[in-house]
Parts: C-alpha cells; structure tokens; sequence
C-alpha cells in the first residue's frame, strides 16, 4: 500500500511539473510576440526599391502564357479554312463559364466565334470588348459556357476560338504551349490577380482576389510584394525581373511602384503579380500596360460631373437614365460592363449619336464592384473633377428641381450642389428613396420615373458625389462611398436625394437572384446574413413571388420626379431608337 501511495505521490508531482513548463512557456511565447512590431515578424522595415537579380522562377505564374500567334489554315465541312493561334489567357468563372483573353496584336476576331474544348465538344463565344488599358492596347475578351463533355476531364486546357468570318475563310484562334499540348485555365475560385492599370503619374493598381478576403481586414501592405515577370516558353519557369513592395493593401485593389525604367524600355511583354511574405506568387492573368512613347493617350477635356455604374443586361433602362442625368448635369458616363448579353452597344451607340457622352469599360470579373469602382475614381481622374457612384435604376432629385419650368436648369441642380461646397469637402452623401412596384405586374414601357410612383418612408441607404482629387490612396470604398485623404471631409446634402426604384414589377426584379455584384454582399441565394439590409424584407432564398409584391413598399405617394420629366421631356417618354426626339427619347402622350 505505502508503494502504491508513494508512486501515485510521484505521479502528481510530475504533472504539476509538466503544467508549470507549460505555463511559462505560454508565458514566454506572449511576451515574445507583445515585443513584435506592428507591421509582423517578416514585416520588411524599409519601403525602397528592391530589385531581385535576374532569376527564372521554377514556379508558374500565369496559366496561359502570352506566346507568338502563329496560324495554322484547315478545312471545315462547307470548303473554307481555318487559322488557329494561342490565346494570351484564360480563367475558369462560375457557373462553368471560361473567359478567353485575346493580345489586342492578335488576328482580328470579327465575325461568329466559337469556342473548342478538348475533345472536340464546343460552345458559342460571346465578345465582352477590350479590357481597360492606354490607347487601344488592351486584350480582347470572350466569354463562353464549357459543355458538358469538356467538364467531364480532370484537367481543362484553355479552349481554342473558332472564328468563321464572312468571308471564305474560318479561322481557330488558340492552340498549344510549347510542345502542342494546350495549358490548363486558371480557376476564379482561388487566389488570383486579375488585372492592373497605370495611374497617377506611374502607379501601378494590381487586382487580386484571396488576399484580403474578408471586409474591413486588410493584410499590411508590408506584407506584400509586386513581382515584376516575363512569361517563358520553355520549361525553365517565369522570368523575374524585379520585386517591389507595395505600398498599399485595400479589398482586391493594391498600389504598387512601376519597374525600374530600364526595364520598362524593353519591347519584351512584362507581367505582374502579387507575392505575400513567405509564400509562393499568385498565380496572375495582369499585364503591365503603360502608355507607349509617342502614344496618343491624352485624356478628353476634364468635366465638371461625371457618373460611373457597373451595368449587365439593363441596356432597356440605359436611355432613361443618361438622358435624365444629362439634363440635371452629368457630363460623361462611365459604364463598367460585367457581362452583359443584350443590346447595350446598340443603345450606347444610339445615346452617343444623339449627342451623349457614354463609354463601355469592360469589366468581366465576378463580384468584383468595388474593385471596379476602385478602377474608375483612379483612372478617370485626370477626365472628370467629381464622378456620380450611382445604379442605373437611381436618379438623383431634388423636389426644389420641380419648380423648374420647361427645361432643366443644369446650373441651379447637379452642377450647384459641387460648386457650392467648400474647398475641403472631398464627397457629398445624398440619402435614398427606395420605391416599390407601385401596383404594376410587368416593367413600365414609358419609364421607371414614370411607372413608380410609391416609396417607402424611411431613407436606409446613401449614394454619393465623389471629388475624384481626394480620395484615398488606397481606394478603399463600400460602393456608397469611398475613403478620403487626409485633409478631406465629408458632409451630407439634405436638399437632394436619390430616387432608387428599387423594387420593382416582380419580372424584373427576380433579375437579382441571378448573382449580386458586390464582392462582401452574399447572394440571395445563399441562406447567410438573413438581417443584412443588402436582402429585401420577406423575400426567402428563391426568386419566388411573395404574396402582395404588387402592392409592397408603399408608404409615400410620390410623383414629384415623374412630373418634373413630364414638363421636361413630355408627356411620358419610353426608350427609343436613334431617331427619337430628344436625345434617344420618344414621348408618349397620355
């Protein structure tokens, strides 16, 4: 007995040694790390420039690198020929959607476009227009479903584009890597960088998803490097050419200094790509794309007021919303375009020849509208003094622009709510009145403006007018509004508002379950954040009709804008064709 005691008295003798090791270890790890410096164990202390020599790294940037187009002519079944070159890159979308990229030198790719998988299994490719860059250097970029044999493979090469054009000739424009054997896409649903533009004298913006994944945290730019690469042909990997650290880190957008000037003279393709400390590069579609020397890239005459939206498949409701804009006093419109497969060239087309000043931005990366609107305040800058962060189904009002009688007057709306702030305001936020279907079952041929006339009480929502000249570095922003420099401020403008038709006739509004834009909202469809003010109330995770959608959302009856347009443009007006009568409008009298 005693023995047994004596080694149970040993054995809780040697626990509570064990425990107290533990315990000061613990405790020496805690003060280790409360002596680490904010910017983190690996933070680099200096923010020079830090060229790496000449090296190949063995790891692969890019999925589809950007090699010489070469042709090779064959025959389809009714006698013409066929080309075929390799795309510059291509990445894997949801909903198992491939997204080609073209080098903007390539064969030109007019006419019918189809994409081939391997195997032989195809699918009709939709032209998305060129990608933000200097000039007319930008990739040109097609969009196209993979079918369902090409999905069944554990590996998808990029496709190849068959283009059949008008004349005797089809030409397929993708091929093989070194070797004849065609590289694997990138997949969206990792880590990625995307894109990049030169901006503010040389700055280089980098877009990445998967660094900073979540809103609101942001990985210490000190922790990131922009890696500056030339794609090889061979087997030997990327050529790195220099290594920076960035100077900035917010959302999916990162500021990074340009390559040394010797490098940037070089006629050789340079690509860029994002490193965070310790690990390896992300995998990266950008090309560095400054202006050429000799280049005609001057920016368009600065105006007062522009307006940036990111649009897909509202090209019906565009007439309405740029004619209205432009009578209050918008200047220049700015369309981030996420896709779209109806008519919005046409209608941009139209609104130009009718004296409008619109362009289309190809912008075809899933949820990634901050992202997007980060691109514009930076890119456009230089073209507009303060730019409209606004929907296309929101038009901004005041009820004081109802006593204008016949014509707007641009000087006393839009143009006097910039002018008359002080010099230090770099926003100003206007509240949203959110309107419901107002009774109707189907979309209002004569006008949103005009068919919604009941809204709710409450404002929850704000826009804003954003002086492009303050804001922040880092172009952090939430869509409603964006972060400013220092010395900037922001103030609310009580007198006019935005009249968001939000809610609209149940066909059109069920559009929103397709997929929301936004990057931190969730789709609808995903059964999270249930009390997220993104989600309409009642409304489950289907597009389902609720019962008394007709009739939901009405508080206020409020026809001010409708009968501000009607003295304006007439009666009523519905989207027209070319030859409408005022700017892309035909009246209808009621």
């Amino acid at each position: 007995m005693q023995l047994h005691a004596r080694r149970r008295h040993a054995v809780a003798r040697c626990r509570a040694l064990i425990t107290a090791a533990a315990f000061a270890l613990a405790l020496a790890a805690l003060l280790c790390f409360s002596l680490v410096p904010p910017g983190g164990m690996l933070a680099a202390p200096a923010r020079a420039l830090q060229l790496v020599p000449a090296r190949r790294l063995h790891v692969r940037l890019g999925a589809v690198k950007g090699y010489t187009t070469t042709a090779t002519a064959t025959p389809d079944t009714g006698g013409r020929r066929a080309t075929k070159a390799q795309p510059d890159a291509a990445v894997l979308l949801p909903d198992w959607e491939a997204l080609v990229l073209l080098r903007a030198d390539a064969a030109d790719a007019a006419g019918n476009v189809t994409c081939r998988f391997r195997g032989g299994a195809t699918s009709p490719a939709r032209a998305l227009g060129s990608l933000p860059a200097p000039g007319r250097s930008g990739r040109r970029a097609y969009a196209c479903v993979v079918p369902e044999p090409a999905r069944r493979h554990k590996t998808l090469p990029a496709p190849q584009l068959v283009i059949a054009s008008s004349s005797t000739s089809k030409r397929t424009v993708g091929a093989a890597r070194g070797g004849g054997r065609s590289t694997e896409m990138l997949r969206w649903s990792g880590r990625l960088v995307y894109e990049s533009a030169v901006v503010d004298g040389g700055d280089v913006l980098v877009f990445a998803k998967g660094v900073n994944p979540r809103q609101g945290v942001n990985r210490p730019a000190s922790d990131i490097q922009c890696v500056y690469y030339r794609a090889a042909s061979g087997a030997n990997g990327d050529h790195v050419v220099a290594t920076l650290p960035a100077a900035t880190s917010a959302q999916q957008v990162f500021r990074c200094p340009p390559p040394p000037m010797p490098v940037q003279q070089e006629s050789l393709e340079l690509r860029v790509t994002l490193a965070i400390t310790g690990q390896e590069p992300l995998p990266s579609l950008a090309v560095y794309n400054p202006p050429r020397p000799g280049s005609s890239t001057a920016s368009p005459e600065k105006k007062l007021i522009c307006a940036c939206t990111m649009v897909r498949d509202v090209a019906k409701f565009l007439p309405e919303w740029v004619v209205y804009h432009a009578a209050v006093g918008v200047d220049r419109f700015y369309l981030y375009d996420n896709g779209s497969e109806d008519d919005l060239a046409d209608q941009v087309h139209h609104l130009n020849a009718a004296g409008h000043d619109v362009s289309t931005v190809a912008w075809p990366w899933t949820k990634a509208q901050e992202a997007g609107f980060s691109h514009g305040a930076a890119a456009h800058r230089h073209s507009c003094q303060w730019m409209a962060f606004v929907d296309v189904d929101e038009f901004i009002f005041s009820p004081h622009w109802n006593q204008s009688e016949n014509n707007p007057d641009k000087s006393t709306m839009l143009r006097s709510v910039v002018s008359s702030v002080q010099p230090d305001i770099g926003q100003v936020s206007l509240g949203c009145a959110d309107f419901g279907p107002s009774g109707r079952t189907s979309n209002p041929e004569e006008g949103v403006t005009q068919g919604y006339t009941c809204r709710r009480r409450t404002q929850e929502r704000h826009k804003s007018l954003l002086r492009l000249d303050a804001v922040d570095g880092s172009l952090v922003n939430s869509i409603h509004h964006f972060a400013l420099r220092p010395g900037f401020r922001g103030e609310w403008n009580k007198q006019v508002r935005v009249n968001h038709y939000k809610y609209q006739a149940w066909e059109e509004f069920k559009v929103k379950f397709r997929r929301r834009v936004s990057t931190y909202v969730a789709d609808w469809t995903d059964p999270v954040n249930l009390k997220s003010k993104d989600r309409t109330p009642g409304l489950g995770f289907e597009a389902v009709e609720p019962v008394g959608w007709t009739h939901k959302f009405c508080e206020v009856n409020d026809t001010l804008l409708r009968d501000a347009t009607r003295r304006w443009f007439g009666a009523g007006f519905r989207n027209g064709p070319a030859q409408a009568h005022h700017r892309g409008y035909t009246y209808v009298q009621n």
